[in-house]
């Protein structure tokens, strides 16, 4: 107990997706000791590779060729912001609608005009049925029995 309150960790005994190992799996670490080693010798294969002049403009294939990375391996130092894609124009992942390669957000320009449209079409049509809605509303009418108005 700190101060009244509790302090919580978000720490699980988990198995590491990679080798199976069993690992204490925190925030920061999502897979075991050694295999974070091997990840973090893999990142400085990359990134000594590509900070070189002349590999600056290798695609994700030549990176994996010249350093025997895997690819989903250099994808996760791109998507967790390891390898900045500002410094190297033709690294990229792939868009999760398309798979067209990008650098940043999580879909292409086209795939997001696309929705976007998609999205101004559905407001339309929602703007259209309250409008139908609003206009049956003001032509009911209600008929009144004359014997409650007071006629006969």
């Amino acid at each position: 107990m700190f101060r009244g309150k509790e302090i919580q960790t978000m720490d699980e005994l988990t198995n590491c997706p990679k080798c199976g190992d069993i690992f204490v799996k925190n925030k920061f670490r999502d897979i075991c000791q050694k295999c974070w080693k091997e990840e973090e010798e893999a990142y400085e294969k990359v990134y000594q590779f590509i900070r070189k002049r002349e590999n600056r403009a290798a695609t994700i294939q030549q990176v994996e060729e010249a350093t025997r990375v895997e690819e989903e391996l250099i994808l996760k130092f791109i998507k967790t912001g390891r390898l900045k894609l500002t410094q190297f124009p033709n690294l990229g992942y792939p868009c999760d609608k398309c798979g067209k390669i990008i650098q940043k957000g999580k879909i292409c320009s086209s795939c997001a005009e696309k929705l976007r449209k998609e999205l101004e079409i559905h407001k339309a049509e929602e703007e259209r049925k309250k409008e139908i809605e609003r206009r049956e509303r003001q032509a009911t009418y209600f008929a009144v029995d004359e014997k409650y108005r007071g006629g006969n």
